[in-house]
C-alpha cells in the first residue's frame, strides 16, 4: 500500500510503500516517553520503500533496555516523530509512525508488543465518556 505523510508543521514529506497488515502497537516505557503518550503506532517500510521528499529529520540514537541503538528521527521545527530505524550504514527498516501518515485510518495495529508495560487503564478507554470535539460544551 502507498501512504504519504509528514509531519505537522509540514517541513518534513515523505512517501513510503508499506504493508498494513504488519501495523502494530509498542507499549515500551521509551515509546510512552518519546511520544508522551501510552504507546507508540508504527508500520514498518523496507529500505528502497520510503521516501523523504521534503525536509531533513534531526536525529537522536536512543539505547533501548535491551542495550540495542535505535535512531529516532523528528522534525526540528515541530517535533512530530517520523520513523526509528537501526544506526549504521546497511539496509534497513523504517518503523514509520502511523499518526504522520494520511491514511493512518487504514494502518489498523495487527499486533502489540512490551504488553507487560501497558498502562491498565488502556482497558477502560471504550467505557469513558467521549465528546465530537474538545469536551467544553
Amino acid at each position: 500500500m502507498k501512504i504519504e505523510g509528514g509531519c505537522h508543521c509540514g517541513f518534513i514529506t515523505y512517501e513510503a510503500e508499506v504493508d498494513p497488515e504488519k501495523a502494530s502497537i509498542c507499549h515500551c516505557t521509551d515509546c510512552q516517553q518519546l511520544t508522551g503518550s501510552a504507546f507508540r503506532t508504527s508500520v514498518p517500510a523496507a529500505d528502497g520503500n520510503f521516501w523523504l521528499i521534503s525536509g531533513e529529520p534531526t536525529i537522536y540514537v536512543k539505547t533501548a533496555e535491551s542495550g540495542r541503538q535505535r535512531v529516532q528521527a523528528f522534525c526540528p521545527r515541530c517535533g512530530s516523530p517520523i520513523y526509528a530505524t537501526a544506526p549504521g550504514d546497511g539496509p534497513k527498516t523504517y518503523n514509520l509512525r502511523t499518526g504522520t501518515a494520511r491514511q493512518r485510518d487504514q494502518l489498523v495495529p495487527k499486533r502489540q508488543i512490551w504488553c507487560r508495560s501497558q498502562q491498565r487503564w488502556l482497558g477502560d478507554i471504550a467505557t469513558m465518556r467521549g465528546f465530537e470535539k474538545d469536551g467544553q460544551s
